[in-house]
């Protein structure tokens, strides 16, 4: 089948690599512009490009998708059926209509929960215990195309993003080889979605900073969510922190405040428990372990974190 693969980050390459590995007939890639990245601001490709570029696949990059100049060029491949996995952008109805199958999303949620853009962050965020997988047929909506398939996993403890990240991009590269079998064979039917729908709100940079006041289960759920991107941060002293990795304890404590330092543990106080910060990341640093970070700084009990 001729496929127009839309994708951009890490997570939409496993399942161009299944579609690439099953024989699929991809003729071309879309992804964004290359960022600009490091000290240098050096052009930096996203990993779908990169994968385009090794297996010599045509990739086109417009600023914008409704440009005529992009349509003149789509058009004419003449794609059976598209595929779009975190493209990062919403497809016209121009390109939606295009191919005979219509356009197929991999979405890293069991919709209709978590429409969006960050749906694996704000899963972590919100403390769930289970998300999933869903390939669907798109329409004009956000993320509200009939449902082909569904795959669900649990979510464990020491998931971040990043993690579950890489474990439901596997999932949906599976899912979307079944989904293309199913639509060619004719097994499969899309089904309209049921259930409340909620949403998964784009991410800021500042999104990241820490509400101390809010209890240990929300903080330590949020810098889950949080890592690797924009990463929960907070300041001490002026400086900014980036909070990587931490566990709740039992206690009581004022929020922001250092409750218990030794040498390798720094406890702090939230509205509700303690949080023992296990791994952080001081501005313009490697990330290192709660005793690395205390070395050479005169941090005491009582100190704040973002202070009042």
């Amino acid at each position: 089948m001729r496929i127009v693969f839309f994708g951009t980050p890490a997570f939409a390459v496993p399942s161009l690599n299944a579609l690439f590995r099953s024989g699929e007939e991809i003729v071309a890639v879309v992804t964004q512009a290359d960022k600009r990245r490091g000290r240098n601001r050096t052009p930096s490709p996203s990993p779908v490009k990169e994968f385009a570029m090794h297996h010599g696949i045509i990739i086109l990059q417009p600023a914008n998708i409704k440009d005529p100049a992009f349509l003149n060029e789509l058009f004419p491949m003449k794609p059976e059926i598209i595929i779009v996995v975190a493209y990062g952008k919403i497809l016209p109805p121009s390109i939606l209509t295009l191919p005979p199958y219509g356009c197929i999303n991999v979405h890293a949620s069991l919709l209709p929960k978590y429409r969006g853009a960050a749906p694996i962050q704000w899963a972590l965020m919100n403390g769930e215990k289970k998300t999933g997988v869903t390939t669907m047929l798109m329409d004009g909506g956000l993320d509200t195309g009939a449902v082909i398939l569904q795959e669900e996993i649990e979510i464990a403890d020491e998931d971040n993003a990043e993690t579950l990240s890489k474990r439901l991009s596997d999932i949906g590269a599976s899912l979307l080889v079944k989904t293309m079998q199913g639509l060619k064979n004719s097994s499969l039917k899309p089904i309209p979605q049921s259930g409340t729908p909620s949403y998964a709100l784009p991410l800021k940079k500042e999104n990241g900073r820490i509400d101390w006041s809010t209890g240990a289960a929300e903080i330590f759920n949020f810098v889950r969510g949080m890592y690797p991107w924009p990463c929960a941060y907070c300041h001490f002293r002026q400086e900014r922190i980036k909070i990587t990795r931490v566990r709740i304890i039992n206690g009581s404590g004022i929020p922001g405040r250092v409750e218990k330092v030794s040498k390798e543990e720094l406890i702090v106080g939230t509205g509700k428990e303690l949080i023992s910060i296990i791994e952080l990341q001081p501005e313009g640093k490697r990330p290192m372990a709660a005793a690395a970070f205390l070395q050479g700084r005169r941090i005491q009990e009582g100190n704040f974190f973002d202070e009042p």
